[in-house]
């Protein structure tokens, strides 16, 4: 599943070209500064997923580990930015479907509009079925996905191109950023790229043996798709020039790819591969946000309607049927900015700040969390303390130096759909939400060290998960004493 919420085939699609205008040829440089850091997150999602079994993820865990204000902030930044992605996620489905009838229709908007929206109201339908549905369906699409690019990426290096010829470089980029600025702005894109693994963390609830299975899917997830990133952005730098990838009205770039290694047949496996990793993704981010929402609902930080399960199916069917209208008003809205990659453009960045808030807290999270038993090992030390504090820093960094310097439509979008949390949290912390009443209580306990790092029977130091969350798909009870997992038992209502 974290492979599938990564979407590496869809990731590509939407964002190479995003990632040319940015780093240049070193877009494979920018990727792997931001890995780095990335697995410092993941490994915070990790050890807090030991801690605390809860659909809402670093919503719970940032706001009992530091302040139920930051918590609800990491939970919003994940619900704006996973609904935005709704656009920009649907759109290169309708891009690529349109480019096996019309070269021409591909480039129109509002038909990649319309198509785009079909395939998310079908994969809002697939959500509402429920996970295990759901994860029998991401292991075969995702396992072709990852097939093609593996098979066509090797290939395209291996045939080789004359667009430009390869240069160490492109894998360090040290002094080609130019600057600070310009490698905030290319490691904002590539922190994209990466984002969507941590959907095992919201699944949490729904997962067998959550405490250990969760974060390893995480772990799993960062590591592969950097590898199916690295290679088939060295292959597109090798056959397809810079001019040509970010030209306003250029073809699909993966088609090209494809027909490259494969002439006819090529571009046609690719698109599959775009069609099934967009599938994909739409599904695991819909899986975030309304679980996140349900785990806000049944807290009373938003209308205790998200909290919500239907009878038969045991999903959050509320959460999602107002995503599922908001992101239809984002599809029309959208169109206002322009063409296909002016949306993308727009959208990638603003998503990138808004991801970077939630991941910069649960990496300050974990540290808190654990601060008792980070000097306990050597492990313990770099990987629940040194590499999850960086990679809060450089999340941190990245906010702040994008806000800086990101075009004023961006900063509209990623700031304006963060502030727009700020009237639910005021609302709900005026009228007294039991959320916002109680302290800090997550912290983990001696009990659970090893020598080789914090083992997964460490708890919280009051006893109980944060959503009181057992591990079992269908079986979660919430600590306020009703509301069931996001799959599993009726909501308190």
């Amino acid at each position: 599943m974290a492979v599938a919420g990564s979407a590496p085939a869809y990731s590509l699609a939407s964002t190479t070209a995003v990632l040319a205008g940015t780093a240049g040829l070193i877009g494979p440089a920018a990727l792997l500064w931001c890995a780095i850091p990335m697995l410092g997150i993941a490994w915070a999602f990790n050890y807090l997923g030991r801690l605390d079994v809860n659909a809402g993820a670093s919503y719970s865990w940032v706001g009992r580990a530091l302040h139920p204000a930051l918590g609800f902030l990491a939970g919003w930044s994940l619900v704006v930015s996973a609904t935005i992605f709704m656009v920009a996620g649907s759109l290169p489905a309708g891009q690529y479907t349109l480019s096996l009838f019309s070269d021409s229709l591909s480039r129109n908007t509002w038909a990649a509009t319309g198509v785009g929206a079909g395939c998310f109201l079908v994969m809002a339908g697939l959500v509402l079925l429920g996970a295990r549905i759901t994860a029998r369906a991401q292991w075969i699409m995702t396992g072709v996905e990852v097939a093609i690019l593996a098979v066509f990426g090797i290939a395209a290096l291996v045939h080789g191109g004359h667009a430009a010829r390869f240069s160490w470089s492109w894998l360090w980029g040290f002094g080609h950023f130019g600057g600070v600025k310009g490698f905030a702005a290319a490691a904002l894109v590539a922190a994209f790229y990466f984002w969507g693994w941590d959907v095992t963390a919201n699944l949490s609830e729904e997962t067998t043996d959550s405490r250990r299975n969760s974060g390893i899917g995480g772990l799993i997830g960062v590591l592969g798709v950097f590898a199916l990133f690295e290679i088939v952005t060295i292959a597109v730098n090798l056959i397809i020039s810079q001019q040509d990838l970010t030209a306003k009205d250029a073809p699909p770039f993966l088609t090209t790819l494809g027909d490259t290694v494969w002439p006819g047949a090529g571009g046609k496996i690719m698109v599959l591969a775009v069609m099934l990793s967009t599938i994909a993704t739409l599904e695991t981010t819909l899986i975030q946000v309304t679980r996140s929402l349900f785990a806000m609902g049944r807290d009373r930080t938003v209308p205790a309607v998200f909290g919500l399960a239907h009878r038969r199916w045991q999903t959050p069917w509320v959460a999602l049927a107002v995503v599922v209208v908001v992101s239809l008003g984002l599809f029309v809205g959208s169109n206002a900015l322009g063409s296909v990659s002016k949306i993308l453009t727009d959208a990638v960045a603003a998503i990138g700040l808004q991801i970077s808030v939630y991941y910069a807290l649960a990496g300050l999270a974990v540290v808190i969390a654990y601060r008792r038993l980070i000097l306990r090992s050597v492990a313990n030390a770099v990987f629940i303390g040194v590499w999850p504090l960086a990679g809060a820093l450089f999340m941190a960094f990245l906010f702040v130096e994008n806000c800086r310097s990101l075009p004023g439509t961006q900063l509209a979008i990623g700031l304006g759909a963060l502030a727009v949390g700020l009237l639910p949290m005021a609302w709900y912390w005026i009228a007294g939400s039991a959320y916002y009443r109680r302290g800090p209580g997550l912290a983990a306990s001696s009990g659970g060290v090893s020598g080789k790092g914090v083992s997964s029977d460490a708890v919280s130091s009051d006893g109980v998960s944060g959503g009181g969350a057992s591990t079992g798909a269908g079986g979660a009870a919430s600590s306020t004493g009703g509301a069931g997992g996001a799959g599993g038992a009726a909501s308190s209502t």
